[in-house]
């Protein structure tokens, strides 16, 4: 818990260079419009699309076309579950344009000023972070999608959403973190190694996303957070290696 309470506190700090500020909310600003308006422009024909696929049910489209005050019901239900789904899209959009741009601009930056003495070893690339961060995506929106019934459960959608999003960041943001500094070998086996520690840092991610106006800077206060994490971590590994390989 220390070193995840430290790695906020120095993406904190971070977020104080001029450079790196325009990164804190770019994303969820960009995220949000695209998809409040989208739902916005499309309200209607969702609504309207939905009404025609109830009615279309077998046995049950029969029964809700006789009972106006249950197709009533069906359609809230349905803009609720709009309404409910469009929030975590709009974090999953939010930290893959993170996880693929605002990240590794922001990294380029706190490793010249914090980690100038960690050996760049290249281990990772661009296109790799894209495509970690696209499967992060896709899986994420699969777990939610396929976990929607365990929503109808009291506190359940909380907790769900706390933990999908808590797995989504760790995901995302620990290739980038890592992909300029670390081998093909430590890109792999310092996020096993540290797995217990970047799902806290995930999982105090997933909570500011869950707080008003905080949530806006979600996505990219996280992801520094995973950077600072993993090359401090990364340092420190290296270091160990240097002391076993003297002795």
């Amino acid at each position: 818990m220390k070193k995840t309470l430290l790695a906020y506190g120095a993406a904190a700090r971070s977020l104080l260079r001029a450079d790196i500020l325009w990164h804190l909310m770019w994303p969820t600003i960009l995220s949000a419009a695209l998809w409040v308006g989208g739902l916005a422009f499309g309200w209607s024909a969702l609504v309207a699309s939905a009404q025609d696929g109830l009615v279309a049910l077998p046995w049950l489209g029969s029964w809700l076309a006789g009972s106006p005050g249950a197709l009533v019901v069906a359609l809230v239900l349905f803009k609720i579950a709009l309404v409910v789904l469009v929030l975590p899209v709009i974090y999953v959009t939010a930290a893959f344009l993170v996880a693929a741009i605002a990240l590794p601009l922001m990294l380029e930056t706190v490793a010249r000023t914090d980690y100038a003495d960690l050996a760049r070893r290249g281990g990772g690339s661009t296109w790799g972070s894209v495509w970690n961060a696209l499967v992060a995506v896709i899986v994420f929106l699969l777990l939610l999608v396929a976990s929607l019934p365990l929503w109808l459960i009291p506190g359940a959608g909380l907790v769900i959403s706390l933990l999908l999003t808590a797995w989504l960041n760790q995901r995302a943001f620990r290739y980038d973190a890592l992909m300029t500094h670390a081998d093909a070998y430590e890109l792999k086996a310092l996020p096993q190694q540290q797995s217990a520690g970047l799902f806290g840092v995930g999982l105090l991610g997933a909570v500011l996303a869950h707080v008003p106006l905080l949530n806006l800077f979600a996505p990219a206060v996280t992801g520094l957070a995973f950077v600072h994490y993993l090359l401090a971590a990364l340092r420190d590994a290296r270091r160990t290696e240097n002391v076993i390989e003297v002795v």
